[in-house]
């Protein structure tokens, strides 16, 4: 199967669940593009995020994404692969030189696979089997309420629409297996979208936001003309606002919503409006007259 085929697969509808905030949606002017976060913001997760930011990962998955490539765990317990796979993205993280490090789960897979397993030759499609398999179970996604919604009419607005997310590679495929369309058929430009894995560095870094800024400067757009959207006030509103983007602070999810009191990150800043459905959104954009 195909990682799409697989999320499918693996995939059940999940709700949000209600959080105290209360929406403050001011009509912004000016805003030009639009850029998001994609777990917890465009994505229900389970876990609230990316699974790599959690250890509570479970030795049984571990097992059951080998088997679906056709390995066997051998002498080693699913515990045993776990603290592996955890122990590779520590040592990754120690021997960057980024303050904020990512890794490459497709390289960390390999290597656990090399020195556990002594599995010399695995191709990359079944490495990107196994990443998906794994992730898909210990992290259920589904998307947001009004997600589709959202992105169709900020597209068909002509506002440009991007990503700086905390990812891997089989988060871009989150996209055609359950919101009806690739990056590409729902609005995305690809140079607008900022994934980590694919720089090894991650958010709360500013870095990934300092490339969107690059990006939209090629459209002549501004970063006050810009607006974030992403559910951690630490990973997302803080690092947005200071490359000077418009921040929308998503608060639609309990699981997922980061305010983060008390980190030195977030001290002294505020997000520009908060929403706790994404179709209000298109109120802040005056693309709605009323907003979910």
């Amino acid at each position: 199967m195909t990682p799409v085929d697989i999320i499918r697969t693996n995939s059940q509808p999940l709700a949000p669940q209600a959080t105290d905030a209360a929406a403050e949606t001011p009509a912004f002017e000016g805003i030009r593009a639009v850029l998001f976060d994609v777990y917890g913001t465009l994505f229900i997760s389970a876990s609230g995020d990316i699974s790599l930011a959690s250890l509570s990962n479970r030795g049984d998955a571990v097992v059951a994404a080998l088997e679906s490539v056709g390995l066997q765990p051998g002498n080693c317990t699913g515990d045993d692969l776990v603290a592996a796979l955890h122990a590779e993205i520590k040592q990754a993280h120690q021997a960057s030189e980024h303050e904020f490090p990512e890794v490459d789960i497709h390289k960390v897979w390999r290597a656990v696979l090399k020195a556990e397993l002594d599995a010399e030759v695995v191709d990359d499609a079944s490495l990107a089997r196994l990443a998906v398999e794994y992730e898909t179970q210990v992290n259920p996604v589904w998307p947001m309420p009004g997600l589709v919604e959202c992105l169709a009419e900020i597209h068909k607005a002509g506002l440009a629409l991007g990503i700086v997310s905390n990812a891997q590679a089989f988060t871009r495929e989150l996209f055609p297996a359950l919101a009806n369309g690739s990056l590409r058929e729902l609005g995305f430009e690809e140079d607008l979208c900022v994934w980590s894995y694919e720089h090894l560095q991650a958010k709360p870094g500013r870095w990934l936001y300092e490339r969107a800024v690059e990006a939209l400067a090629t459209r002549g757009i501004a970063p006050s003309e810009a607006l974030y959207v992403g559910n951690d006030m630490r990973n997302d509103v803080a690092p947005a606002a200071a490359v000077g983007f418009r921040t929308v602070l998503f608060a639609g999810d309990a699981r997922s919503l980061r305010l983060r009191e008390g980190d030195a990150i977030v001290a002294g800043v505020s997000p520009d409006a908060v929403v706790t459905d994404l179709r209000q959104i298109l109120h802040i954009l005056r693309l709605a007259p009323e907003a979910g």
